[in-house]
Parts: structure tokens; sequence; C-alpha cells
């Protein structure tokens, strides 16, 4: 890992909870970059997610994953699954903005707007922060996503959204996945969707059993640019 943990400001309050701080941030050997957001499948603040903030720091970004579990993570899935249910949708959504806020105040960062990049339940809180704080984010990324308790207000999107989903999801039926981007276009907003032969989780490469290392690699290409593009 070649990040710090730090602390930001949410909703007019600290949200650091635990020593570990509120969010892992990742910066660019030199210069500045666009910012984004890695918001976490419901394992938590794992290393997978950190490398992930650590590759898009690689390419140039600002990268920050913020800890919506405040310390805690999980390897089990049942647990994982009660944790998402368990968490407070209202306080997740005001530490995205924090986290967004604290983005575009870095010294590093280029631009007005940052990214939102999701896996899993992350896919879905990513969507809901965009169409809840059009003012500050400029891209949404789902991978995935899903969360039962998360409705996203598509009528306020103000920008472009990737979604990337898998045909063979024993997690999200690609029936609903479709279903999503259709909504999505219904609106009037840009969608640019992708679905690979895989299954769910299918860019994680800290696990096996789901990882698909072909389609991975396209969705991160996908990523990249469609990031590039929408916060140049």
């Amino acid at each position: 890992m070649s990040g710090t943990m730090i602390e930001f400001r949410a909703n007019g309050r600290t949200a650091l909870r635990t020593r570990r701080g509120a969010g892992y941030l990742s910066l660019p050997a030199t210069g500045t970059g666009p910012g984004v957001l890695v918001i976490q499948e419901y394992w938590g603040l794992v290393d997978h997610i950190k490398d992930v903030a650590d590759r898009f720091a690689a390419e140039g970004f600002v990268a920050l994953a913020p800890d919506l579990y405040h310390g805690e993570s999980t390897t089990h899935p049942d647990e994982a699954g009660r944790r998402m249910m368990a968490l407070d949708i209202g306080n997740a959504g005001a530490e995205l903005r924090g986290a967004a806020d604290y983005l575009l105040a870095h010294d590093r960062v280029a631009g007005k707007c940052v990214g939102a990049v999701g896996f899993c339940m992350g896919g879905q809180l990513a969507l809901a922060a965009a169409c809840d704080h059009p003012d500050v984010f400029g891209a949404a990324v789902d991978f995935y996503g899903i969360h039962p308790a998360v409705a996203p207000k598509l009528g306020d999107l103000n920008c472009a959204v990737q979604a990337h989903f898998a045909d063979n999801d024993g997690f999200v039926p690609i029936a609903d996945a479709r279903a999503l981007v259709e909504r999505i276009a219904a609106a009037g907003k840009r969608v640019d969707s992708h679905v690979y032969p895989a299954g769910h989780a299918f860019f994680n490469d800290a696990r096996p059993e789901a990882y698909h290392a072909a389609s991975a690699a396209l969705a991160w290409q996908r990523t990249l640019a469609f990031l590039r593009a929408e916060l140049a």
C-alpha cells in the first residue's frame, strides 16, 4: 500500500471514529490529477479497495477510499451482508459528500468535480451520491452495484454514468442490471453500459473464485478512459 489513512469532515463533524481514520488516500507520483472516490464492497475498506485506489493514483488520479464501516471489515459473506443492511445510508451519504469536498480542497486535485467509482454495494452508493450531490460529482461508475435500501434519485443526476455488469451474476440478475440502465436512459441521462462474460465481483483480484482477468482488464481500461474524458 502506497497511500495513507486520513480523516475528513462530513456533515459538519469529523468522520474519524477510530484510530484508522476515515479514508485511504493515494496520490499520484507527481503533479495534479482528477479526484476520484473509490467506494467499498460490502466487505469494508479491505486491502483490495486500497489497491484499487493505488492503481488509480498510478494512473494520475488522486484517489480516496472512504471507510464507511469505520475501521471494521469482514471476510464472511453473512456478516458482510448484515453490515451492508445495517449501514446508515444517510450517514454514508454525508461521508461521501465530505470525502468529495476533501478531494476538491486538496492541492493535488485538478478540476471542479470528482468522480465516484463503486463496487458491489459501493456501485449503488456511487450512483446515489452522484444523484444527491450533482454539484461535486462529475462522473459515476457502477460496478455490479446493489443495495436494496438505496434508490438513486435519477432525475437529479447531472453527470454521465458508466456501468459494468456480468451476465452470470448471482447477486445482480442481468435483467435487473439492464432495467437500471434503462431507467437512467429514460431519465434523459447519459449512460455507457457494458456486460461481461463473468460473475459477480469479477473485478476483485483478491478473490480468485470470482475474478475474471479478461473482463477486469477491459473494464479497467474503459473506466480510465471514461473518467479522463468526463473529468477533463
